[in-house]
């Protein structure tokens, strides 16, 4: 008996130094970050409001300049608990302590400044598509933005997921590369390929738009990008946003630009649900990328 209890005690010995050392936070090398010496809040503007950082970090119901306040938005509600996004505004209370590197940590390999794993409900599986250069103009903008004190509730999850050291298990499994998510036929033009950027990377719509496996808990399903899926929230379905679906499938690449400037639809409808606040945040967007995130899904497989 004595030997069974040694041998339980030395596999879970083992088992605990296992999972430690695949849980490891991993950091970006210092060659993959930039520097502020070439960064423009200008241009970090632009990047703002196509990652719809206010949808999320500002109050909720927030207009105008309002938006520009990021002390964190409304509760998230999830199958897996409810996340309250964080204070990012340059105060001491959100990320006024950070440096780029902190920044560029959690923004595409979800590790906090003290070391800790990020909940994946902050979307870093898809900025790590992002470019260094957007990375540190994204950063060089929010330091521009008024500092905001107050600091977010504690997520309230439920077990397991309130281990957040298992979110290393999660990224090993499903924390993708840089790569493109899919491969657009060789006759996309320029336009499609920098809709593509916007898309898979700040833009994020694949966190909203695509399915994910494992009944949600898993990475988002490639194989059906954009096809759409149940509400991140729990509530309700996303749409398909393929050249198959119903709802956009038969738009012009002139009609889905319109619809994120505008808001309107091809037959005058307007724009409602949780995607009343994206497009309110693609309308500060250039015309140039509007009409380059319509040309990218009008060249994506259909579904």
């Amino acid at each position: 008996m004595k030997r069974l209890a040694i041998l339980a005690l030395g596999l879970i010995a083992i088992g605990a130094a296992l999972f430690y050392a695949l849980t490891i936070p991993d950091r970006l090398p210092p060659s993959q970050i930039a520097t502020l010496a070439t960064a423009s809040p200008t241009r970090g503007a632009r990047i703002f409001w196509a990652g719809g950082c206010a949808s999320c970090h500002a109050p909720a119901g927030a207009r105008g300049n309002d938006r520009l306040n990021l002390p964190g938005g409304a509760p998230i509600e999830t199958p897996f608990g409810t996340f309250h996004a964080p204070n990012i505004s340059p105060h001491p209370d959100g990320i006024g302590r950070w440096n780029l590197a902190d920044f560029a940590n959690a923004m595409q390999r979800g590790v906090d400044p003290r070391g800790r794993h990020l909940y994946p409900a902050f979307p870093y599986t898809s900025y790590v598509h992002m470019t260094a250069a957007d990375i540190a103009d994204l950063f060089a903008y929010i330091r521009t933005l008024p500092p905001v004190p107050g600091t977010a509730p504690a997520n309230a999850l439920s077990f397991p997921f309130n281990i957040r050291r298992g979110i290393g298990l999660w990224k090993l499994a499903f924390m993708p590369g840089a790569a493109p998510v899919v491969a657009l036929p060789a006759s996309a033009g320029p336009a499609a390929r920098a809709g593509q950027y916007l898309v898979e990377g700040p833009g994020h719509c694949g966190q909203c738009h695509t399915p994910r496996s494992f009944g949600g808990a898993g990475a988002m399903q490639s194989s059906q990008w954009l096809s759409g899926a149940p509400s991140p929230e729990g509530k309700g379905q996303i749409l398909n946003i393929t050249p198959g679906s119903k709802s956009i499938g038969s738009w012009s690449t002139a009609e889905i630009a319109e619809y994120l400037a505008t808001g309107f639809t091809p037959d005058y409808d307007s724009v409602g649900g949780s995607m009343a606040d994206v497009q309110r945040n693609l309308a500060m967007l250039p015309r140039a990328d509007h009409a380059a995130i319509a040309a990218y899904l009008k060249a994506i497989p259909a579904h």
